[in-house]
């Protein structure tokens, strides 16, 4: 289901998820005379828009509404909404004010959803991957053990950042049995409840319709690891060898990054994809209501627990370790759980102190510029 308020389905630009909401958001740039458009790659200091295509020429001999009819690829610098805060940044996904005379990004509109997690830094920082998403779309091979764990992960940050998750187990081609391949998509979903669970084949084309159908309304961002089969996947939801594919190590199913740049593209059956490069890590990112969805058993079995502030460790009378003594709640859950939990905590307290940090240092500065001023102005008295 679409995050997106009501369609304008006569704008050249309502394939690409342009709206009303989006419209009103943008009348002030409107009356500015710039014009509206979605960010479909960015790349140091200058970014790849769509827009719409005011410029005389053919319409379609049909008259009907064809992928790219009335729109065109345009580049722009983005010096003038460059900032320091990397979670402002332009990303894939953002719509934008363009100065198209003059070349120009002037302004950013508002996000709806963006996914982000941590960068790898000591710095804290988060990462913004994709803006704008109505579906996040989890990619785990299949021609590897399934890490349930990864999947949890991801699920988090997914849900954290206002878009409806979706698991892709790609490679089912791989499992032969299909009894072994049922047990997969039953342990996936135990690990994802309340989210849709595929078992696609690019090879033999086993799941891409119901995929695509899925997809067929609002924006999709493409997530998972080197190897995870994300571009194959995105060849064939565009009917089209737009993504380079690089073969996977057999010894461990990782791969090269194929992708190398966050990517938005449009798919005929309907809806955009944004394809990203594969994810070595997948940090946290203020990601508490995501858990909470993500665990959303454990949060609800909390609430039966005798004490309010109950860790589920051995605290008498603990709804969540009964459950997991009578077998309600798998124990491989609750570890998971606890180690995300642990996770987003400890990167809390770091951007704490980082900004504590920062503030001491800014303090530090403002001592010795008066320090410096008071010796200058005392300099100045003492001079004959």
């Amino acid at each position: 289901m679409s995050l997106s308020t009501t369609s304008l389905p006569h704008h050249p630009l309502s394939g690409y998820g342009w709206d009303a909401g989006f419209a009103a958001a943008f009348a002030p740039y409107a009356e500015a005379g710039l014009a509206p458009g979605r960010i479909v790659r960015v790349d140091r200091g200058r970014c790849d828009l769509v827009v719409a295509d005011a410029r005389p020429g053919p319409r379609p001999a049909d008259g009907a509404d064809h992928p790219g009819a009335g729109v065109r690829t345009v580049q722009a610098d983005t010096a003038l909404v460059t900032t320091g805060d990397p979670l402002n940044i332009m990303c894939t996904g953002d719509w934008a004010a363009v100065d198209l005379d003059q070349g120009y990004v002037r302004a950013l509109l508002p996000r709806r959803t963006a996914f982000v997690r941590s960068t790898s830094s000591k710095r804290s920082e988060g990462q913004i991957l994709a803006a704008n998403v109505d579906h996040a779309v989890i990619a785990l091979s299949l021609a590897v053990e399934l890490d349930l764990g990864r999947v949890e992960r991801f699920l988090a940050l997914a849900w954290e950042s206002g878009a409806q998750p979706l698991v892709v187990l790609t490679k089912s081609d791989l499992v032969t049995d299909p009894v072994t391949l049922a047990h997969l998509v039953a342990d996936t979903r135990t690990a994802a409840p309340g989210v849709e669970v595929l078992a696609v084949s690019a090879a033999t084309g086993e799941g891409v319709d119901v995929l695509a159908a899925l997809l067929a309304a609002g924006t999709a961002v493409l997530l998972g690891q080197s190897g995870a089969g994300k571009s194959t996947l995105a060849n064939v939801l565009l009917g089209e060898e737009a993504q380079t594919v690089q073969a996977a190590r057999d010894v461990d199913g990782k791969g090269r990054h194929t992708t190398t740049t966050r990517n938005l593209l449009r798919l005929p059956s309907g809806g955009v994809l944004i394809d990203t490069p594969g994810l070595r890590g997948v940090g946290l990112w203020d990601a508490g209501s995501g858990l909470a969805q993500a665990f959303a058993e454990i949060e609800t079995l909390a609430g039966e627990c005798r004490f309010q502030d109950c860790a589920h460790l051995q605290e008498p009378g603990c709804a969540v370790l009964a459950a997991v003594d009578d077998g309600t709640l798998p124990e491989r859950r609750l570890d998971s759980y606890r180690k995300l939990a642990r996770e987003n905590e400890r990167l809390a307290a770091r951007t704490d102190a980082r900004l504590r940090a920062e503030m001491r240092r800014e303090w530090k500065q403002r001592q010795a510029l008066g320090r410096h001023m008071m010796e200058r102005k005392g300099r100045t008295v003492r001079r004959p």
